[in-house]
């Protein structure tokens, strides 16, 4: 068997030990090195003494097994396994498992798309990668680098096990919000860390951010369509579309800063879009843009990108900009002002996935990132092309289409002139079928149930005539579809809804200048044709559409005799759809769902919730705001009999652990409703008892079918009576495998409670309070829980706490510690100290800490110094840098949360939004009336925040929360 090592695997000590075991697993003898499975696991373990194992995993190309070997993991420290993620591991339990066998590995191995048949070693973000020689030769490579690849060519995952490699202060920025938090949770994937880095994953509206946090809603390109077609009947000699990309791309795209009349008047033929007669008006048309911009409190990040020059200061040592297609260069350029040394960046995209309106340019691009002609002589320009995502078929079918748009507009520039070669061994499917209505019921019966199949239109306004005939909620179009792959894509009356436009693409094209295998540079011999720019948008369009599809791509379409379609060799098949008829199972449309509303797909993830799933209201009262406010509404009456609403309350503050201050007014009557003292302890810890015995007593159990079946008929992510999802009462359980079940449902772990509180603030609050469940399931909870990064706002900027720093840990501590800060009682009474209701202070923190795993919370930092000194350098009056000013001292050792702070929550639309900490966590509970922990202690939120008592009385601002 062939063995394969990690490139970042250590042997240390142990080489010749380790030689004698490798040699045992490429000759398959795995008796000699006690191979093992670990249970719930992927991996297996080998033997290396008695007291250390290596860590492997079993993967299959080709036909072949092959062991990997990922870390050594010496005296049975399998807690402290990069890969195992906190799984609580038993050697006593692995010793009584029986070997594990040839036999069985092979079964159990994972195929892996390529493997390199010279190469001993692999690289591994979330999965095994082998570079082939053209990568292995970028990865070698110094800055500055343009890296050009096209879908599915491996340029993401070669980015950043390059970034890996640089050290200081490093930013990954690209336009998709999705992109920067898939790549950051590849790079992190299996615990990976860089102890001479800091790095951060940003979409470019959160690199704005950290420079300063926008005003308003940043414009969509729907608004602008809106804005646009009441200017129309002047504006009838264009569209909104290459309006917008001539706003953008154009006028405002200029590192310099936005075009005057008269410098836009003088451009050249082919840069822009439009006539020199018709620009006057389009000019004019701009200022009235800004000027709705503004009324209607909208921005435009690429006219910011202006503005904000001046707050951009060096602070990355090395940038790389990924998808660099999708920015404009006024955007590039403000990116470009923040790094520290010229020619330490890496650019990574393909031209031909233009269909953002920036008017992008790989030649534009170089001369602002190259002007310093030293950076010029040193300029890398590195093309990838080989495909390892789609199959053959498909694979042939976009470079046939490259082929036409060379033939057509000649080379766009030496970066986009290549061709691609698939990787993949499978044939695949591309079929031309005709727009009939027998065809397309029988096309919808097939893939209407199936998650592996998902609709394209070309425009936005074109989805509700595919919705007609597809009950598929996979509808998308090709600007939501950019990012998005599926095993099988249908293309929707894309080319006959659009048959001028593409006739134009293919006009004087003949079916013998396709006859070859590579583009020759040539660009076009008129220089004043500024076709390519008129057409670009479409051709580009059908290109990322073709590459959505990763094994089968079927085109319906009207005109079958389209001359685009005849030039791509595309016929009408009178066999049979190799397309089976398949139903995917609940659980995969939940993932779905999830998977798409983290790209931004609100809609058709509210399509397969609302037709797919059938997602019905919970039957029970919530303990929500507007749960309190009805229920104060009924017991603060003078008339009030209600014993029931009483003892609703009574549960609901001992649910929060509130027992010590949670007083709750009738604002009228000015009337204590509840107040609960804790003078009955015993009776108090009976009421939890009772109460968690009835609210998740299902989610302690083994057999967890109660949870799934209210899953399946409420949503994974439904409100229990406490408020709280299945996920935060499951991590707070501590079930690890319901856990696991309910995130690969895909249930949100960014969801809140009443009071602000979300799975991962559940999992942290009880292992302050339990050290058995601190000590034992928390570490795997918490990796499975947890967000990595922590964004807040201070002073008006964007402030990303990462997992690895001493603030982070302690910021969230506070966060969730703030509804019980006068409580106690119930895990350290004989320390319960007044003094403290000031803050938080070290000592508390200590305690809290003590039981904490060391993946959380390493040995360096259990030390009373460390922890005073991230207190101090993070308190707003400290003169530390960069200041971070995450608390305020309320007296000698004592803290509390900055009042300042903004949280990222998402708001009613689904789209993240800034909120005030003390809305968030929805404080106003807590701090009313006199005796509170807050009035004991002189603070209020409230005179902090300078806000005024809520009209309600309750201070509902988290409603759906």
């Amino acid at each position: 068997m062939q063995v394969l090592v990690y490139s970042e695997f250590d042997v240390g000590r142990f080489r010749s030990k380790w030689e004698k075991v490798r040699a045992a697993i490429e000759r398959d003898d795995f008796r000699s090195v006690d191979m093992k499975k670990l249970a719930s696991t992927p991996y297996h373990r080998a033997k290396l003494d008695e007291a250390s194992r290596v860590l492997v995993q079993f993967v299959r190309h080709g036909g072949q097994t092959v062991c990997l070997v990922l870390e050594v993991i010496a005296h049975h420290a399998y807690a402290k396994s990069r890969f195992l993620r906190g799984a609580v591991v038993r050697e006593e339990q692995i010793e009584a498992a029986p070997d594990s066998t040839l036999e069985q590995v092979q079964e159990e191995a994972v195929p892996v798309r390529y493997l390199h048949p010279g190469r001993g070693d692999f690289h591994l973000l979330d999965s095994p990668i082998s570079f082939d020689d053209v990568q292995e030769a970028v990865y070698r490579l110094p800055p500055p680098l343009v890296l050009v690849g096209s879908a599915g060519s491996g340029k993401t995952a070669l980015t950043l096990e390059k970034l890996r490699h640089a050290t200081g202060t490093v930013l990954y920025v690209t336009q998709s919000p999705w992109l920067a938090q898939h790549a950051r949770s590849l790079y992190y994937a299996h615990g990976y860390s860089q102890p001479e880095q800091e790095a951060q994953f940003l979409s470019y509206r959160e690199f704005l951010e950290t420079l300063r946090v926008p005003p308003g809603r940043e414009v969509r390109f729907a608004d602008f369509r809106g804005w646009f077609e009441r200017h129309r009947q002047q504006y009838r000699f264009t569209d909104a579309h290459p309006c917008f990309e001539e706003f953008r791309g154009v006028i405002g795209s200029q590192p310099e800063g936005v075009l005057s009349l008269e410098q836009y008047l003088a451009l050249g033929t082919r840069q822009s879009i439009y006539e020199r007669e018709q620009r006057a008006a389009m000019y004019e048309l701009f200022g009235k843009y800004r000027q709705w911009l503004t009324d209607f409190h909208l921005f435009d990040s690429n006219l910011l990108a202006h503005e904000w020059q001046s707050l951009a200061q060096p602070q990355y040592d090395f940038i790389v900009i990924d998808e660099v297609q999708d920015l404009t260069n006024a955007q590039l350029a403000l990116v470009l002002r923040t790094l520290k040394n010229a020619g330490q960046f890496l650019l990574c995209g393909d031209s031909n996935q233009i269909v953002h309106p920036n008017f992008f340019s790989w030649s534009a691009v170089k001369s602002l990132f190259w002007r310093d002609p030293a950076l010029a002589e040193r300029q890398q320009i590195s093309v990838l092309g080989v495909n390892y995502r789609n199959t053959r078929q498909v694979t042939r079918l976009a470079n046939t289409l490259l082929k036409i748009k060379h033939a057509r507009f000649g080379s766009i520039d030496r970066e986009s002139n290549h061709l691609v070669t698939a990787a993949s061994q499978i044939e695949g499917e591309v079929r031309l079928l005709p727009d009939k209505d027998a065809v397309k019921r029988d096309l919808d019966a097939r893939t209407r149930a199936s998650t592996r199949f998902a609709v394209l239109v070309l425009r936005d306004e074109d989805k509700s005539e595919a919705r007609l005939v597809f009950r598929t909620p996979l509808v998308f179009s090709v600007h939501e579809a950019k990012g998005l792959e599926y095993p099988h894509i249908i293309l929707y009356r894309f080319i006959s809804s659009q048959r001028k436009a593409y006739a134009e693409i293919c006009d004087g094209v003949e079916p013998a200048d396709l006859q070859h295998d590579t583009l020759d540079y040539r660009r076009a011999k008129d220089k004043h044709d500024r076709s390519l720019e008129l057409w670009k948008f479409y051709v580009n369009a059908l290109y990322v559409a073709i590459t959505r599809a990763v094994e089968g791509l079927y085109l319906v379409e009207k005109d079958m005799g389209h001359p685009l379609l005849q030039l791509l060799d595309v016929h009408e098949n009178q066999g049979q759809l190799a397309i089976e008829a398949a139903e995917s199972s609940r659980a995969e449309w939940e993932r779905e769902a999830h998977r798409l509303e983290l790209q931004g797909k609100q809609e058709q993830a509210d399509a397969i919730r609302e037709n797919v799933l059938g997602i019905k209201p919970v039957p029970w009262p919530v303990w929500n705001n507007a749960f309190l406010r009805e229920t104060l509404a009924r017991v603060g009456s003078p008339k009030s009999t209600s014993s029931k609403a009483r003892q609703q309350l009574l549960e609901l503050a001992a649910w929060h652990y509130l027992d010590d201050h949670l007083l709750l007014l009738n604002p009228q009557e000015g009337m204590q409703i509840f107040a609960m003292q804790g003078k009955n302890q015993r009776a108090l810890d009976k009421t939890r008892q009772a109460l968690a015995s009835r609210h998740t007593a299902a989610y302690t159990r083994r057999n967890v079918r109660e949870v799934l079946q209210q899953c399946d008929q409420y949503g994974v992510d439904h409100r229990t009576v406490t408020d709280a999802t299945p996920l935060m009462l499951a991590a707070v359980a501590g079930n690890l495998p319901l856990v696991d079940e309910l995130l690969e449902r895909g249930a949100d772990g960014q969801m809140r409670d009443l009071f602000g509180h979300t799975a991962q603030s559940f999992a942290l609050a009880r292992a302050c309070r339990d050290a058995s469940y601190a000590a034992d399931a928390f570490a795997a909870i918490w990796e499975r829980v947890k967000e990595p990064v922590l964004d807040v706002q201070v002073d008006g900027r964007l402030l990303r706490l990462h997992e690895d720093q001493g603030e982070y840990l302690l910021l969230h501590l506070m966060l969730c510690g703030l509804k019980t800060l006068a409580s106690l009682r119930y895990h350290q009474p004989e320390q319960r100290d007044v003094r403290r209701l000031a803050g938080f202070d070290a000592a508390y923190l200590m305690r809290n800490l003590e039981h904490m795993p060391h993946s959380l919370w390493p040995d360096a930092r259990r030390k009373r110094s460390y922890l005073n000194a991230v207190l101090a350098r993070a308190e707003i009056d400290s003169s530390y840098q960069p200041a971070r000013k995450l608390w305020q001292r309320m007296r000698s050792g004592h803290y509390l949360p900055n009042p300042a702070l903004q949280l990222r929550v998402a708001g009613p639309d689904g789209e993240p939004q800034w909120q005030p900490i003390y809305q968030v966590l929805n404080l106003a509970q807590i701090e009313r009336g006199n005796g509170t922990v807050w009035g004991q202690a002189g603070f209020s939120y409230r005179r902090l925040l300078g806000l005024h008592e809520p009209d309600d009385g309750v201070g509902v601002v988290n409603e759906d929360a």
